[in-house]
């Protein structure tokens, strides 16, 4: 039977961010769906909609959920980012039959705050209101914070198809002890299903001290690994071939069981 994986990018993305991963894991016989979160299917040199400054992270969970419970079968769930973070939320609900969180970001409880996640957000923490308002990092921003391992070639050809961030989904994530909703809580004890949690040891936006203790939480399911030469940006980075490879060998295991 042909698995599914449903492929859940994060902050200033688009289904793009998949194309290598997407490539690799149907050359191996799975279907993959790169769903776009709401608001993000924009011409990334217009003006975002001003709506997804106060869109949550409730929002996006809300709608892939409807996706996925359209699909025939229950699909792996593989995210990256904030997308990792939307994964767990996923996969608390019981959606996925194993998740996959690569370079995650954290759900509450979980403190993210480091000198290099402020450095990275410094121009949006700047700007009074940040929390309700559209939000892209500068392109030093960017490459400081996720996209340090890639040529400056490159570097300039992903930054310019960013699209802006939630400003509510930002905060929910790194200041959710201020977030009266609760939007990034995730319930560990309802998730059942094998996880795997990938974190980059050069990593300055979701740093692997923070990554580690996401795996932490999901102790009893987890499986841990980190990559010495990679960062945040797993998916294109010069060798993501060997991370998505691991990751493959992982779902061939817990597939089989």
């Amino acid at each position: 039977m042909t698995e599914t994986i449903v492929m859940i990018h994060g902050m200033w993305g688009r289904p793009w961010c998949w194309g290598n991963y997407r490539a690799f894991f149907e050359a191996q016989g799975f279907r993959c769906i790169t769903p776009t979160l709401r608001l993000h299917d924009v011409d990334p040199t217009e003006p975002p909609d001003p709506r997804l400054g106060t869109t949550s992270l409730l929002d996006y969970a809300g709608d892939l959920e409807e996706e996925i419970r359209r699909l025939d079968t229950t699909p792996i769930l593989m995210g990256h980012s904030m997308g990792g973070l939307l994964t767990q939320i996923l996969g608390s609900r019981g959606l996925g039959k194993a998740l996959v969180l690569l370079t995650p970001a954290s759900p509450r409880g979980v403190i993210a705050i480091r000198p290099s996640v402020v450095r990275s957000f410094w121009s949006v923490l700047t700007k009074w209101g940040f929390w309700r308002k559209p939000m892209r990092l500068t392109f030093n921003e960017a490459v400081y914070a996720m996209l340090h391992l890639l040529s400056p070639e490159k570097q300039e050809e992903t930054y310019r198809k960013f699209v802006y961030e939630s400003g509510r989904a930002m905060a929910e994530i790194g200041f959710w002890f201020f977030d009266p909703h609760r939007a990034s809580e995730v319930d560990a004890s309802r998730i059942t299903c094998p996880v795997l949690v990938v974190a980059g040891a050069q990593d300055r936006i979701t740093p692997a001290s923070v990554v580690r203790r996401v795996a932490a939480k999901y102790q009893a399911v987890a499986t841990y690994r980190e990559f010495p030469d990679h960062a945040h940006w797993v998916l294109e980075e010069p060798g993501w071939e060997e991370v998505a490879g691991y990751v493959l060998d992982w779902l061939n295991r817990v597939l089989a069981q």
